[in-house]
């Protein structure tokens, strides 16, 4: 491939690391421009009509969207990481959403302000792990091959290495497929290798500043495995 990949990220973005996790398993060339979501380039908002990121710049050309991003990566590269039966294949692409779903409730368990609204979130966690459980075959998704449904859940599960830091709060008591499913995706090197090597202190850092219950259970209270 001749094209020229720049992928515009922000280093704690789920949504990103999607799209890092794909290059690395490709094997892709890319530069990659990090930008602050707080403060966004102008040059970006010019790019990016949603505001967001990952943006993949090809060549002149300009795509938005992780899924779409991740959708052409892996049509443009050899060894799809999808399955090739169309039906598997569309209930992959299902599943994906689905991590979509869950890191929507990621982000308002991170919003919550008080305790009882917290826990709310995180009995509908408990729900989407326990609807997986019946789904995942191990030791990945769908058995031995890792496809592009996996790479979706390695940024999910990310976030509870830094939320096990701060509370054992029980999210996978109940569903052992998925616990082993999340250890398989840790060790995996795209995915580990898709954030930087402090991710879990700087996300601690950044849940720190956040005006809700589970910020509050950061401030006062020592981590989990930290001094």
């Amino acid at each position: 491939m001749n094209k020229k990949l720049n992928l515009i990220s922000f280093e704690l973005c789920p949504y990103v690391q999607r799209a890092a996790i794909i290059l690395e398993e490709k094997g892709v060339e890319h530069d990659c421009t990090y930008i602050d979501l707080a403060d966004k380039p102008t040059w970006f908002l010019k790019l990016s009509p949603l505001g967001k990121v990952p943006v993949l710049q090809v060549d002149d050309e300009v795509l938005f969207e992780s899924s779409v991003i991740c959708e052409y990566l892996d049509e443009i590269t050899p060894s799809s990481l999808h399955p090739t039966d169309p039906l598997l294949k569309a209930k992959h692409r299902a599943w994906m959403e689905f991590a979509s779903a869950i890191l929507s409730v990621i982000a308002a368990a991170s919003k919550a302000k008080e305790e009882a609204e917290f826990q709310e979130k995180l009995d509908d966690l408990k729900m989407h792990f326990q609807r997986l459980e019946g789904e995942v075959q191990g030791p990945y998704f769908s058995g031995a091959r890792f496809h592009m449904v996996d790479a979706f859940y390695g940024s999910v599960f990310r976030y509870f290495d830094a939320w096990d830091r701060i509370k054992d709060f029980s999210l996978f008591s109940t569903t052992p497929k998925v616990m082993k499913w999340r250890e398989q995706l840790r060790a995996r090197p795209s995915i580990r290798d898709a954030v930087p090597a402090d991710y879990v202190e700087r996300l601690q850092a950044r849940l720190r500043k956040k005006d809700g219950y589970l910020s509050r259970l950061i401030r006062g209270s020592t981590l989990v495995g930290q001094p």
